[in-house]
């Protein structure tokens, strides 16, 4: 969930200074109309450690006005705090109506610090995550803005950071229990700070993840969703909707300046010169086909399922990659689910249920042509659905995965993509090829006009539903021979793994 968090992103000095004015103007106006109308904010700072936290609290006081700003640090209990339920401290914190209370690591400190120091197993920090999951949906049902921000960024980035703090007893990394290499406790901690984010992930009170490596763009993109937040809550124009990327929002009709740079999504980092000579793909295909082959009869004979998603961009090459799976897999032990628009009697069903439908009995294989994953791309894009549903709906699907994999099904998600200039020429080819005339459609051509817009939706997609036991895959597919034998690799791969384990 955290890979939007680890690209680099950065904004000049100049870039800022040309809007962090007009910024601070918009904040103080939202923050005195919601005074006014009695809306109390509730902003979760929460993040990795030496991510800057305390300088993003710091700025935030500086932008709007204090008077109506409150900050709460929940490190070590009271002796009164430990006689009380857990949640008593928060509820004497809660914000009056119409002002701000700013929260350091708020309810979600406790858990985290607990699961990562193992005296919580994983049982214990859901049960608490769902109380939190709870208390958050009954303050915003009571009227509550609650926006939760988590900074992040790269285990070289915090080591360096953390020299700095070496000698720093504010440094609460230091407290945490060191019983393994600086490596090995990273990626622990942001394996529990994962499971936390994505279980409370909720529709209006989702998290927004903020690279934090360079200070200018994490304040700003900060600031841009605090605002945005504030404005939504007063009933104002729609800004554009909420992004992983965090795009700007606009401010009097007109889009705040931005560096370029500050606006690279994950779709970006996917090599698409990658290629493989003809030769080299027979011999390759031959051998994995051949092995998947045997891995689909032992995952029968063990009684282990796959689940297969397949998503990208229109003439990516999802088909071609997917016949190169079934040719390698008895059709007795595999099905593919092509997905379209929902018929009747699955419009009038959870969007879910279509899908539960199609679930694999133990030791199959289903191959899921598009997916779940169409409420959060093209119903988003085109407005099919509301915001409100598709925003909960990353929940919703991470619950649904996450059942999957428990129930020791093996999910394995790819995204195709390839370059818009890619997509063109095989829009043309297939246009004046007969036989390939039927692959094109009007439709095709009016999803390509809304490129942009599918982007940003795609990277926040995955940002939000890439977990370790339900990963998103980037196939480079500009070539699609290299495509087919990535995937390829990576199935037989996931399937060894888990026969093994």
């Amino acid at each position: 969930m955290f890979a939007t968090a680890k690209i680099g992103r950065s904004l000049s000095k100049s870039a800022y200074k040309a809007e962090v004015e007009e910024l601070r103007t918009q904040l103080l106006e939202a923050q005195l109309a919601l005074r006014e109308q009695q809306v109390p904010v509730y902003v979760i700072i929460a993040g990795i450690e030496g991510a800057g936290k305390g300088e993003v609290v710091n700025r935030l006081d500086e932008w709007l006005d204090a008077r109506g700003v409150n900050v709460y640090a929940f490190w070590e209990e009271t002796d009164e705090e430990r006689l009380r339920p857990r949640a008593w401290r928060f509820w004497r914190a809660m914000p009056r109506r119409g002002e701000i209370g700013i929260f350091f690591g708020g309810w979600y400190l406790h858990p985290l610090e607990q699961r990562y120091a193992k005296r919580w197993d994983d049982a214990d920090l859901d049960q608490c995550l769902r109380s939190i999951r709870e208390m958050e949906r009954m303050l915003i049902n009571d009227g509550a803005v609650i926006v939760k921000c988590w900074y992040h960024f790269s285990e070289k980035v915090q080591r360096n950071r953390l020299k700095s703090l070496a000698r720093s007893d504010r440094s609460r990394w230091k407290m945490l229990p060191k019983k393994s290499k600086f490596s090995q406790q990273y990626q622990r901690f942001e394996d529990v700070a994962d499971r936390v984010v994505r279980s409370t992930d909720i529709g209006r009170a989702p998290w927004h993840i903020i690279e934090a490596t360079d200070h200018r763009y994490r304040d700003m993109t900060t600031g841009r969703i605090l605002l945005r937040a504030m404005q939504e809550a007063l009933g104002q124009p729609s800004v554009v909707d909420r992004r992983v990327d965090d795009s700007p929002p606009k401010l009097n009709g007109e889009l705040l300046p931005e560096a370029p740079e500050a606006r690279i999504t994950l779709l970006d980092r996917v090599d698409l010169a990658q290629t493989i000579d003809r030769d080299h793909y027979r011999r390759r295909l031959d051998e994995l086909q051949t092995e998947l082959n045997d891995l689909a009869w032992e995952a029968y004979t063990r009684k282990i399922s796959t689940v297969l998603v397949f998503e990208g961009v229109d003439a990516a090459g999802k088909g071609g990659a997917i016949r190169r799976v079934t040719q390698a897999v008895d059709s007795r032990l595999r099905e593919v689910i092509p997905v379209a628009a929902p018929t009747d009697e699955e419009a009038a069903h959870h969007y879910l249920w279509r899908f539960w439908r199609h679930v694999p009995r133990a030791g199959r294989m289903t191959v899921f042509d598009r997916s779940w994953y169409g409420r959060v791309l093209v119903e988003r894009v085109e407005g099919f659905t509301s915001h409100a549903n598709w925003a909960r709906a990353y929940l919703e699907i991470n619950d649904f995965e996450a059942q999957l994999t428990s129930a020791g099904v093996i999910v394995q998600k790819f995204w195709l993509q390839i370059s818009k200039e890619e997509q063109l020429a095989r829009f043309e080819a297939r246009a004046n090829t007969p036989y390939k005339a039927y692959k094109i459609t009007d439709e095709d051509w009016r999803n390509r006009e809304k490129w942009d817009d599918y982007r940003s939706a795609v990277n926040e997609m995955l940002a939000r539903t890439s977990a370790k036991h339900a990963p998103w895959n980037l196939i480079a597919g500009n070539d699609k021979r290299f495509a087919r034998i990535q995937v390829l690799e990576i199935v037989t791969k996931a399937l060894r793994n888990a026969l093994k384990s």
